[in-house]
């Protein structure tokens, strides 16, 4: 029997690109999602919201999404939760240096709402049959 992903953690700073990703994935994808805005606030509320997954946006001031990975990869109840990163740094490297850090895998910004879902889904499978 395979695990239903149902509770999504969402870091990102810009409200606006937030509005959209909250509307599709809670609305088209069905997902319980808690959004923060910054590494600091996510780290503070993985423990308790208890995610099956993270979608953090890399660039974002005071801690970057990957300084931000680093400091979950310290929790024990967290280190194990799988990441995708979303960014519009979507360089073959860059994609590579973010799955060395530990991520899952990187959505590109601009991103299609309608199957922002569907893509979180298919990575999250992928890394819990791996």
């Amino acid at each position: 029997m395979t695990e239903t992903l149902t509770r999504i953690l969402y870091v990102e700073d810009d409200d606006s690109i937030a509005q959209v990703v909250l509307m599709a994935l809670e609305e088209l994808g069905g997902f319980t999602v808690i959004h923060c805005d910054g590494g600091q606030k996510a780290l503070d509320a993985v423990v308790e919201f208890a995610p099956q997954l993270i979608l953090m946006d890399v660039m974002m001031p005071r801690m970057s999404g990957p300084e931000t990975l680093e400091q979950l990869q310290q929790m024990p109840r967290a280190k194990e939760i799988p990441v995708i990163f979303m960014t519009a740094k979507v360089q073959t490297h860059e994609k590579e240096s973010y799955r060395k850090l530990g991520a899952i895998g990187v959505i590109s910004k601009p991103f299609d709402p309608m199957t922002l879902s569907e893509q979180i889904i298919s990575l999250w499978r992928q890394s819990i049959a791996a």
